[in-house]
């Protein structure tokens, strides 16, 4: 079944006559058209992707599962006309993407009762296809191939910010179409900070050194993290990077469907807990991954949804220290009929180069 057979099955249970998509990721999603300019029409029986003369030609090759109308004077003034057509009565629309700004137009334009839809297309996207997550893994395994070379190009008294951009040129050398989210590399104390991105810190000797990046390819997210150290960071540091090993490998021994992201979250929280850096575990366990670098489902203590054959999340517990550094470990991880599959093959133990 089409993505938009799927929906168009949905439509009642939301007590639709038609839901209206104009958010990048969820239009995305529905209809494969990757340009900037566009909104999906679903009705139960019909499917309208709605743009201008510049990307007519575009959306006919990529919105196949679509009739595609070209509007001349405005896209909402084409939807009202599609609208009247199919004789939709009550119009649905993305809450968490629309403005209030947009609703009131959409009220003035539409001769339709407005029904705000929550995370209805988002809950589609959490389980991905054998397509998606062959792209995940693709997407992955470029994350991967540029860590390796990192690791022979970082040096002492180079920047992070160098180090971030040598990373983020060679991942886009492999065919990625540009970096999953600001890349954060963050050595010495920088490190207790668990979203620094690179800055003008030079790299030391004893330094620790969190990496946490990703890419994106063909529409698909990878995020990893790994944590290293130039020359011996000291005890306590290698310490608290081996229970963040073991909380990451108690979560890994754990996750499969079934399981609920409280549940996993509270693995690796009471584990860290034990060892005595609960307080400076201060984030959630883990997120989903897809088009977007966070989407569901999400791995934290307040989300007791069971987790789905074909979700595709993280596991990156951390401990963070304030004027001493930090450590987090991150892999990504689909969940399958047998258990799951860590897609990520590095090794995450620490190294010292």
């Amino acid at each position: 079944m089409s993505r938009v057979s799927k929906i168009q099955s949905k439509l009642g249970e939301q007590g639709i006559d038609a839901l209206l998509i104009s958010s990048e990721y969820n239009r995305r999603y529905v209809s494969n058209f990757t340009g900037t300019a566009g909104a999906c029409l679903i009705t139960k029986e019909e499917a309208f992707f709605v743009t201008d003369f510049r990307y007519v030609d575009q959306a006919t090759e990529q919105a196949t599962d679509f009739e595609i109308a070209q509007h001349k004077n405005g896209l909402f003034e084409k939807v009202a006309e599609l609208i009247e057509q199919a004789q939709v009565k009550t119009l649905g629309f993305e809450k968490h993407h629309v403005t209030f700004d947009t609703y009131e137009t959409m009220q003035e334009a539409f001769d339709a009762e407005l029904k705000p839809i929550g995370r209805f297309i988002e809950s589609f996207r959490e389980v991905k296809d054998a397509e998606e997550l062959a792209t995940i893994r693709k997407a992955v395994e470029i994350a991967e191939k540029g860590f390796e070379h990192i690791l022979d190009y970082i040096e002492e008294g180079m920047t992070e910010i160098e180090v971030a951009n040598e990373l983020d040129f060679y991942m886009r050398s492999l065919g990625a179409s540009g970096v999953s989210f600001e890349t954060i590399v963050a050595s010495g104390e920088r490190s207790a900070m668990p979203h620094g991105v690179a800055s003008d810190k030079k790299i030391e000797q004893g330094d620790m050194i969190t990496i946490d990046f990703g890419c994106y390819y063909n529409g698909y997210v990878s995020d990893m993290t790994r944590t290293i150290a130039l020359g011996d960071p000291g005890e306590e540091l290698k310490k608290i990077h081996q229970i963040v090993l073991e909380a990451n490998l108690k979560v890994d021994e754990a996750i499969c469907a079934g399981m609920t992201g409280a549940e996993l979250d509270k693995i690796a929280r009471d584990y860290i807990a034990e060892n005595g850096y609960g307080d400076n575990f201060g984030h959630s366990l883990g997120h989903g991954i897809g088009l977007e670098i966070h989407e569901g489902p999400a791995l934290h203590q307040k989300n007791n949804e069971p987790l789905k054959v074909g979700n595709v999340v993280t596991n990156e517990p951390g401990i963070y220290v304030s004027g001493l550094g930090g450590v987090r470990i991150e892999d990504d991880i689909i969940i399958t009929e047998d258990g799951h599959e860590t897609i990520n093959r590095t090794s995450k133990e620490l190294i010292i180069i």
